[in-house]
């Protein structure tokens, strides 16, 4: 199973994971075989990318880090306070103290499977980005949090400010949210006030703690002191502001957006790890990378060997490092018998480049081509 741009789907491939919207309908299951029908709709969805079933590892099950259920639950009670009308108090009080009760199930969740490590991109449609956005924030935050070893009152404050990182948009207009193009600097300039309208927004809000406000008025700070709206740095930013921000920013490359494509996995994870000391402090961002695979269970890869290869999974802590089923040799020819690699044990064996594109080992020889 592995995740494709529906720009590369065509009719006859097998879904491998439901795609399920905001409010939380299945919109197809697992299993259905694509139609051109299929394909249009989702089009017209707006879903970017699906999880596919191509047959190269039909053991493989790769699990989400919280419930299918939960991760639901919580999208659609971020939808209903971010929805306009709940600018009101009593409204937005109703709804952060299901997401008061909803963060708990998801710290519980975490503790209570520590070792797995962050394989899944979810797949969101356009229109219901800043809802999976917020819950995604929220649970890569908290992962981040236990490893640095906080308790769970610091991990509390830290998910409820992280999963509320972006109530601020409600004030921003939806036309410039979405807007296809580059945003000009007066339209940029309005995006950059949602911090502000978010702490205004919690202020009087009982269920939200003055830390948990923080980390929603300061997420956009940045550690060299070229971030909003304040222009801290260093230690003038709460960590847990740190954290959110390091984290918002790793999920929004990875998720197809209205004026771009996602950025893979790895590319996200080496331009996170580039901003050690000048976007974010060093201590956060490795603790944070150890819990992501650069390159998800599923990813096709050719190796320096010149072998092709399929994810099988990653430890926790070694990202770069993820365990491979060889499918074809350096000739590019079907394996006859399964051959896996730790690739932490061959350090002179690399992963040279990800083949995304599902049609790439149509080109490859046949079993029993002499490859030439």
């Amino acid at each position: 199973m592995r995740r494709v741009s529906l720009n590369l789907i065509s009719p006859g491939m097998k879904v491998g994971r439901p795609v399920i919207n905001s409010n939380g309908q299945v919109l197809l299951n697992a299993g259905v075989i694509l139609t051109e029908k299929y394909i249009h709709r989702l089009k017209l969805l707006g879903i970017p990318s699906l999880y596919i079933e191509d047959g190269y590892l039909p053991d493989l099950q790769v699990d989400d880090v919280i419930s299918d259920e939960t991760r639901i639950k919580a999208i659609t009670q971020v939808k209903n306070l971010l929805k306009e009308h709940t600018r009101s108090l009593g409204e937005q009080e109703q709804h952060t103290e299901k997401i008061y009760s909803t963060v708990n199930e998801i710290i519980d969740q975490l503790l209570s499977n520590n070792q797995l490590i962050v394989n899944l991109i979810d797949i969101r449609a356009m229109d219901d980005y800043v809802f999976a956005h917020s819950v995604n924030v929220c649970v890569l935050a908290l992962m981040t949090g236990i490893a640095l070893g906080y308790g769970r009152s610091k991990l509390f404050h830290l998910g409820m400010g992280a999963i509320l990182h972006d109530i601020g948009k409600i004030l921003i207009p939806k036309e410039i949210l979405d807007k296809p193009g580059k945003l000009t600097d007066e339209e940029y300039a309005v995006v950059k006030q949602h911090p502000e309208h978010g702490l205004k927004l919690l202020k009087d809000n009982p269920h939200v703690s003055n830390l948990s406000k923080l980390v929603v008025y300061q997420h956009h700070e940045r550690y060299c002191g070229q971030g909003y709206p304040q222009g801290l740095k260093e230690s003038e930013i709460h960590e847990f502001a740190q954290i959110t921000g390091m984290v918002d920013m790793y999920d929004a490359l990875t998720a197809d957006r209205v004026y771009r494509k996602a950025f893979p996995p790895h590319e996200a994870y080496e331009m996170i790890s580039a901003a050690g000391n000048y976007l974010f402090t060093y201590e956060i961002i490795q603790p944070f990378l150890s819990n992501i695979a650069a390159f998800p269970a599923g990813t096709m890869v050719e190796l320096s060997s010149g072998e092709v290869a399929i994810v099988v999974s990653t430890k926790k802590g070694f990202s770069l490092y993820p365990r491979v089923r060889v499918l074809f040799d350096r000739q590019k020819r079907p394996v006859t018998e399964v051959k896996e690699l730790e690739l932490l044990d061959y350090r002179n064996l690399v992963i040279s480049r990800v083949l995304d594109d599902p049609t790439v080992i149509q080109t490859f020889p046949t079993a029993g081509s002499n490859g030439e």
